[in-house]
């Protein structure tokens, strides 16, 4: 398999023609930090507040996803409460746990 093919979902997270997303997004020191950064390149790349949100939560979804089981307890933890973070920051309702 070349390595075009096997690293496609790291050029979806790199160059994603949906959203310009910061360097290392996903790896910034907190949960809001994260989710802040999101929202600022999908509220930049999508004039309606609901496109936007949508966006940003699939590309942090999709991040998680791909990352699977290779992805340390603590950053998934962080990355789960990222969405949170995103739902306050678009005023959506707290996901039912």
């Amino acid at each position: 398999m070349t390595n075009k093919r096997k690293n496609w979902s790291q050029q979806v997270t790199g160059n994603s023609s949906a959203l310009e997303l910061e360097d290392g997004v996903f790896t910034l020191g907190s949960a809001r930090k994260i989710a802040e950064s999101l929202k600022r390149s999908a509220d930049q790349a999508k004039p309606d507040a609901n496109a936007a949100y949508r966006s940003a939560m699939s590309m942090l979804t999709f991040y998680i996803n791909r990352a699977g089981k290779k992805l340390p307890d603590d950053e998934r933890q962080k990355l789960e409460t990222a969405k949170d973070e995103l739902r306050r920051l678009y005023d959506r309702p707290a996901r039912k746990r």
